[in-house]
């Protein structure tokens, strides 16, 4: 019988789940039946091999050595789980530059390098496959590159960090401060030690680039995307956002109209009645809005072990299936979406519209609401509604504003003037509003 050899560079968490779904004998059985070949992990390479790992890999199969993996003529797929831009690139280029199909969960690398990753597979005629990269166990890049190919997407909308989402979701129900569910989180493994990437919105910026590229064939840098974090949420607002009516999540979005590609991403008001406002703890979900199908949306684990490295064989095996029909490249659909990209005029943040919720700190004086409204006033910003509590307060009385529609340059200009206020004792904060469809 065929055997499909693998190798895997990074033994960690993700690695070790591949490893042990690969040794359920029930899984391997049927994987064996479904491709009349069976897939076999010849080599596992990690700077660790000693640590204990609730699987068991025979120990002539441990290198810390990733050029035996890349140099063996008889692996047939790399699967890179090491994670960062470096040594990960040189390996995955090494793999593919030796004829080896490839994959990868990798979405920093990829929405930094991807073009060239997928430029050399191309040239080599191998695949590299990285549903593991957004969404851990949901298959969104098989929905986006397959399911929804015949469509036109107009708008994607992602809870796509498990930890960003933990966080409000325990802030919200248990009425605990960030820091406080921050340590919590970090405690309970869905936050790392430093948790930046996370809850400044980096790790989700990552993300959608990826999914920006594939769901609109836009030539898209990081530095194009607007990024805003969720540290300074507090309960407070998530209280006056449950009083309105909405729900605060950190939200990836990408949306096209006639003046180019929206992609940003930033904590977002959105209808409490809305399908991804019920998205909790560390659960992911993207919702996409395409011609022919309308409104879609995948929700799963968006991380973790198991989900993850599931997404992880899920591409091993579409990848075995290419190698075992004989005809190298045929399941690059991927590829070749990411090579064929168009260059999009991509819409400064600045250019927006949207609605707002503002909160402000300030003295308890007469004349500070006028002052404030009379900023927005003069900045075409119109005000839907006020709320104010807590009077007598030494610290700032909060204020609380709905606008209509503006444009986000003359938001901006407005907050900084009522930041510079006397009487306003703190940084304005301002939260953008989507109104999703339920």
């Amino acid at each position: 019988m065929r055997r499909i050899n693998l190798g895997l560079i990074g033994w960690g968490t993700v690695g070790t789940g591949v490893t042990k779904i690969l040794e359920d004998k029930e899984i391997s059985g049927a994987l064996t039946a479904r491709l009349g070949a069976e897939i076999f992990l010849k080599k596992v390479a990690d700077i660790d091999i000693t640590t204990p790992r609730d699987c068991s890999i025979p120990k002539d199969r441990l290198t810390k050595n990733a050029e035996e993996i890349l140099s063996d003529p008889e692996i047939d797929i790399v699967i890179e789980l090491i994670g960062g831009i470096e040594p990960a690139l040189t390996f995955i280029l090494k793999a593919i530059d030796e004829g080896k199909n490839v994959v990868t969960a990798n979405k920093a690398l990829l929405s930094q390098h991807g073009i060239k990753i997928f430029d050399k597979a191309k040239e080599k005629g191998v695949n590299v496959g990285f549903e593991a990269s957004v969404g851990g166990g949901i298959p969104i890049i098989r929905a986006i590159t397959q399911g929804l190919i015949g469509n036109k997407i107009s708008s994607i909308y992602g809870i796509i960090n498990g930890t960003a989402n933990y966080i409000l979701t325990r802030m919200s129900d248990e009425k605990k401060g960030f820091d406080e569910v921050l340590k919590e989180a970090q405690a309970l493994g869905y936050a790392e030690a430093d948790p930046a990437y996370d809850i400044k919105g980096i790790d989700t910026a990552h993300k959608l680039a990826i999914l920006t590229t594939l769901g609109f064939g836009a030539r898209i840098s990081l530095d194009k995307i607007y990024t805003e974090g969720i540290d300074r949420i507090t309960l407070l607002d998530l209280a006056f956002a449950k009083e309105l009516g909405y729900k605060i999540k950190l939200l990836a979005l990408a949306k096209v109209d006639q003046d180019g590609l929206e992609v940003r991403v930033h904590p977002t008001m959105i209808p409490i009645d809305s399908l991804l406002s019920s998205v909790d703890g560390v659960y992911n979900a993207i919702y996409i809005i395409a011609g022919y199908t309308g409104p879609t949306m995948f929700y799963g684990q968006g991380a973790g072990q198991l989900p993850t490295a599931n997404a992880v064989l899920s591409d091993i095996v579409d990848i075995a299936q290419n190698i075992l029909s004989s005809a190298p490249g045929k399941g690059m659909t991927m590829a070749h979406k990411i090579l064929n990209l168009s260059e999009k005029a991509i819409k400064p943040i600045d250019k927006i519209i949207s609605a707002y919720y503002l909160r402000f700190s300030a003295m308890d004086r007469p004349g500070v609401l006028s002052a404030i409204a009379g900023i927005l006033g003069q900045h075409s910003i119109s005000i839907e509604s006020v709320i104010q509590k807590g009077r007598g307060e030494k610290a700032g009385v909060p204020i609380i504003m709905m606008t209509h529609e503006a444009l986000e340059s003359d938001m901006q200009k407005a907050l900084s003037e009522i930041g510079n206020l006397p009487m306003v004792v703190d940084r304005p904060l301002c939260i953008r509003m989507e109104n999703l469809p339920s």
